[in-house]
Formats: C-alpha cells, sequence, structure tokens
C-alpha cells in the first residue's frame, strides 16, 4: 500500500517473477524483519526484483508459519486496505438500533436498495422446488435447463444477434471463481494477463493465489492529453506499450482483462473501442476476458451499455470470454453465481473441470433458472424488466444523485458516470504532499470516524488521492456517512490552512493531473495555495447549513422510488 507510482511508467509487474513462493518469502522476510525496506524495493530495477511490493501484501512483523507450505503463507499475508477495513467492518458493522455508532460499508461494492423486490420475488412459490436431480452431482458445466436459462437471457439482455447457445454456458460460484479458473486454463504459472489499472482488486487475489499468473498493469491517469478525451482513458496505445515492456522484461503475456461497465471508474464502453480492443488482443493472439457483471447496472437513459454478445462479428470468437453474473445486477451478493459463455470447447472442458471445485449447489440452479426465465411467464421477463430493473434503476440513480450533491456541495471533484453502484472521488486536495502514505493515512481517518471507503491503491491507482464510494445503501445510511465524511474532510482542511500559515507554499505536488469537464464541480484540480480561503469556506459552510436543514432528503429518499 506504501509503494510510490511508476515515475511514468505505463507497466508494472505485480506479483513474483517465477512459481518459486520460498524465494519470495524470503525476501518479504528480510523486509519484514530489517533486511530491506520499501523504499529499497521501489528504486530497483523491475528487472532485478522477485516480488514487487504493490499494495497487495504487508511483510511488516511478518512471521513464517511452520505449519504452513512457503505458498501457504504467502496466502496467509496477502492483504491489504480492503481486507483491513472489511475485517473492521465486520467487527462494528453501523446498525441503526444496536450499534449506531458502528461503522457504515461505503467500501464494499454491494447493492443494499432492493431487499424488498429480491426477497419477495426469491420466496414465490415457483421457486420452492425439491427434486432428485438437484441433490446429486450435476453435470459440472451446470444443469443444462439453468445454462439453457442463461443463453435465453444473455441473448435477450445483450442483444446477441443470433440465439446463444447452451453448449457455450458454464456456470461456477461466482466470477471470482471464474477469473481463477480462466487464468489457471489460459496460463502457466508465471506467465501473465494486461489489465488497466484502476481496477478491482479482488481480481489480483484470484489470479495470482491459485495459479501465480502476474498481472501487467496498463496504467492510466487523469491527464487529458493527445488522445485522451477522458480522465483514466484506456487506448490501444497504452495497450501496445504495456505489452511491449512486459515482452521486453521476459514475461509471456497471454490474455487482456476488460471490465466493462469498469469499476471503480464507472465507464462503459463504445462499440468502436471495444472493437478496437478486440483487434489489438487478435493482432498478438492474446485471450480477451470480458467481465460484463454490472451490465443491467446502468441507471440513466443518458448512457447506453454495449455488450461484446451484441456484435455482429468477434474478431476472435475463439478467443474471446465474457462473463456475467448475479451479484451485482440482481442486489444478490450473497448467493454465489456466475457464469461464462464462450464458444471456444477446449476452453469451456478446460474450465468446466475445475468446476468441481467451485460449483452452484442444486436448489441455488434452480432458484437462479426461475429468476432468469424469459418465455412470456408472467413473472418474467415482465417482472425483471417492469418490476425490478425500473425500480432499481430509479434508487440507484436518487442514491447517486444524493451522494453526488453532497460532494458537489463539498467542493469535491468526482467522475460523473451512470453504471455500477460506485462514484470515483478526487481528494487530491486533501493530501499535502501527494504520496500514497498521506492517502492510506486519510483512508485509516475515514475508519476512525466510522465510514468505510476504498482508497485509490486497493485499485492500483497511479495517483494517490483517488478513493471509490459506494452509494446503493438506504438514505439514513447515507446521510449519516457522508457526514462523518464532511467532519473528516472539513478537519483535514483546516489543518493543511493552518500548516501553510506556518511555513511558506511549497510546490511539491508539479505531478499531479489536471481534472477536467469530465470531473465534476471543479473544472480543475486545485493545488493548495498560500492565501487564506476562509470566504470560500464560509460558502461552502453555508450550503452544507441549508442542505441539512432542508426537509429535501427526507421528501425524496432513494426507497421511494420504483
Amino acid at each position: 500500500i506504501l509503494k510510490q507510482s511508476h515515475s511514468g511508467s505505463s507497466a508494472s509487474l505485480a506479483v513474483p517473477r517465477s512459481l518459486d513462493f520460498s524465494q519470495a518469502l524470503s525476501e518479504m522476510e528480510g523486509m519484514g524483519g530489517g533486511g530491506g525496506s520499501l523504499q529499497e524495493m521501489r528504486v530497483r530495477p523491475l528487472t532485478k526484483r522477485r516480488v514487487d511490493m504493490h499494495g497487495f501484501c504487508n511483510p511488516n512483523g511478518f512471521q513464517r508459519s511452520p505449519y504452513l507450505s512457503a505458498r501457504g503463507n504467502f496466502a496467509n499475508m496477502f492483504q491489504g486496505s480492503t481486507e483491513e477495513g472489511y475485517k473492521a467492518y465486520h467487527a462494528d458493522k453501523y446498525d441503526e438500533d444496536k450499534n449506531p455508532n458502528g461503522i457504515i460499508n461505503f467500501g464494499t461494492s454491494e447493492n443494499k436498495l432492493c431487499f424488498d423486490l429480491m426477497s419477495k420475488r426469491l420466496t414465490q412459490t415457483d421457486m420452492n422446488l425439491m427434486e432428485p436431480s438437484l441433490l446429486q452431482y450435476p453435470d459440472w458445466k451446470g444443469h443444462l435447463f439453468l445454462r439453457e436459462e442463461v443463453a435465453r437471457f444473455l441473448t435477450y439482455y445483450c442483444k446477441a444477434p443470433a440465439p446463444l447457445k447452451a453448449e457455450n454456458v458454464i456456470v461456477l460460484n461466482g466470477c471470482g471463481s471464474l477469473f481463477s479458473a480462466l487464468a489457471t486454463v489460459l496460463c502457466d504459472p508465471g506467465e501473465a494477463v494486461l489489465i488497466a489499472t484502476p481496477f478491482y482488486g479482488g481480481i489480483t487475489q484470484s489470479i495470482f493465489l491459485y495459479g501465480n499468473v502476474k498481472l501487467v498493469y496498463v496504467c492510466l491517469d487523469s491527464k487529458i492529453t493527445g488522445t485522451n478525451t477522458r480522465p483514466f482513458q484506456l487506448t490501444v496505445e497504452k495497450l501496445e506499450k504495456a505489452l511491449l515492456d512486459a515482452q521486453a522484461e521476459g514475461v509471456t503475456v497471454r490474455a487482456l482483462i476488460l471490465l466493462n461497465p469498469q469499476n471503480p471508474l464507472g465507464d462503459i464502453y463504445s462499440l468502436s473501442e471495444l472493437r478496437d480492443y478486440l483487434e489489438f488482443a487478435k493482432r498478438h493472439e492474446l485471450h480477451v476476458i470480458v467481465d460484463e457483471i454490472y451490465m443491467l447496472s446502468v441507471f440513466d437513459e443518458s448512457a447506453t451499455f454495449h455488450s461484446v454478445l451484441s456484435m455482429d462479428r468477434l474478431p476472435d470468437p475463439q478467443r474471446t470470454h465474457v462473463m456475467w453474473g448475479i451479484t451485482k445486477d440482481f442486489a444478490v451478493s450473497g448467493i454465489r453465481f456466475g457464469t461464462l459463455y464462450t464458444e471456444n470447447q477446449d476452453v469451456a472442458n478446460a474450465v468446466a473441470s475445475l468446476c468441481y471445485f467451485h460449483g452452484v449447489c442444486g436448489p441455488v440452479q434452480h432458484k437462479v433458472a426461475q429468476l432468469l426465465k424469459d418465455r412470456g411467464e408472467s413473472v418474467a421477463p415482465y417482472w425483471i424488466n417492469q418490476v425490478y430493473l425500473r425500480a432499481n434503476h430509479a434508487r440507484l440513480k436518487a442514491a447517486h444523485t444524493y451522494v453526488t450533491d453532497e460532494l458537489k456541495t463539498l467542493g469535491v471533484p468526482f467522475l460523473n458516470r451512470n453504471a455500477g453502484f460506485f462514484v470515483w472521488i478526487d481528494f487530491r486536495k486533501y493530501l499535502k504532499t501527494g504520496t500514497f502514505e498521506e492517502e492510506l493515512l486519510l483512508w485509516k481517518r475515514f475508519l476512525d470516524n466510522k465510514v468505510l471507503l476504498s482508497c485509490g491503491k486497493a485499485f492500483e491507482c497511479s495517483e494517490p488521492g483517488w478513493f471509490r464510494i459506494i452509494f446503493a445503501d438506504k438514505t439514513h445510511r447515507l446521510q449519516l456517512g457522508m457526514q462523518r465524511i464532511r467532519k473528516v474532510l472539513e478537519e483535514r482542511e483546516q489543518e493543511i490552512l493552518a500548516e501553510e500559515k506556518e511555513q511558506p507554499c511549497q510546490s511539491d505536488q508539479d505531478g499531479k493531473a489536471d481534472s477536467t469537464d469530465e470531473v465534476i464541480f471543479v473544472s480543475r484540480h486545485q493545488e493548495p495555495t498560500c492565501a487564506s480561503s476562509s470566504n470560500l469556506g464560509d460558502l461552502i459552510g453555508l450550503l452544507q447549513q441549508q442542505m441539512r436543514s432542508s426537509d429535501w432528503l427526507q421528501k425524496n429518499t432513494a426507497e421511494q422510488f420504483g
């Protein structure tokens, strides 16, 4: 978590260079026990590193367990701010009645707005079936009745030009398992996949811990220069550079991962962008793993999602593999279900051979099939389109509007997107020196004030100071959580002003990128200045007071929509 940025490098290897976990552990033990430092790790050339401490584990105070293998020890120490915050939250959960001073979780990407709709649907009589076949071992790809429903569902919602086939569908217990299985069957140990940063950090754990498959980062930033028309824009040029840099290091890259809609940015790739990425992969004979798990969580009509499966012709269909699951779009993160669609039967069979370890139990397969049904019955697709999605989108939009309005009141820039459950926020003005160490301290300060956020380093963001906030929550928790965030930011702002009065202004943040019109409310990133900003502070304070005293929040809650 303390690793500095890459000093302009577009690619970074984030895992051991070989399967020798013992060597990796030895180096980490040296770091944790005084045999080395994070600063020393930073300055070593990439080719001389066995392990790149890139925010995914913490060697401080680490002691090798005699009860575990080298690989087991490595898994045991695999942690970061995400794991630390998640554990703290579960030990001190906010409850309006039982624990009102507990931690409010704005860090875990879950939709908490639709329990009423989903609990009612999942307890209807058609869900309650128990047959012998559901209690016996299934086809490891998944029961045929479920794979047929998934194929019909994806055909309809992905707008596929031709009916998708059940034989190309594989069912596993979540998309994390799919990432693990695909990495295992597409890459040998020590090989790598390309992925653009920032990205959902759980992918590192899924891909690396099981098969020792590396991630080659395509580091994006918020600058608008040349071909970059929006912050953190992925381009083919950046992909080409990252691939060439990795190959120069002797790393074999086998695949490219695309997240669409993107987590944590909320970006939705256009059809032309998707085709460019797929053509790039075809030129280099790379597999493309497309994660579309938020495809039905685009909550504003002004934004249009395009699935890879909607293309008339895939550039390389045998190397294109699409993932989706019900966790996000149907607000049921506790039900582990993910599905893979691939026309490559070799890949399908190889992944299916691992489903023994990642299967979905029979009764859950039945419930998911009933949920996804698209045969014209009264429950679906009518229920999905006219009841669930309509209400879910309205609630997501209302919650997003509340959180972003609060950010505008605070003068905090953010990316204005309309997909997913999250807002990508620019807190750089609250970092005095602009380092990841400061970012971590700010993250801990939020946690100490009982609100859990996700800091940018958890997503391997190359710029310190960006945070992700989850807004898909009930109004009373959003209100209280934003009050706690406001308190931390106002205190930090006063501290920075006091420090600036005591010492001359120093420009130590020249490396920071400018925000643009894509970043809402503040059109350009504001560097700390020596002049007093009391007038602006007074104005912001007045606006905050007016919003808090208004009854608009009570009259317009997310729950009332739908």
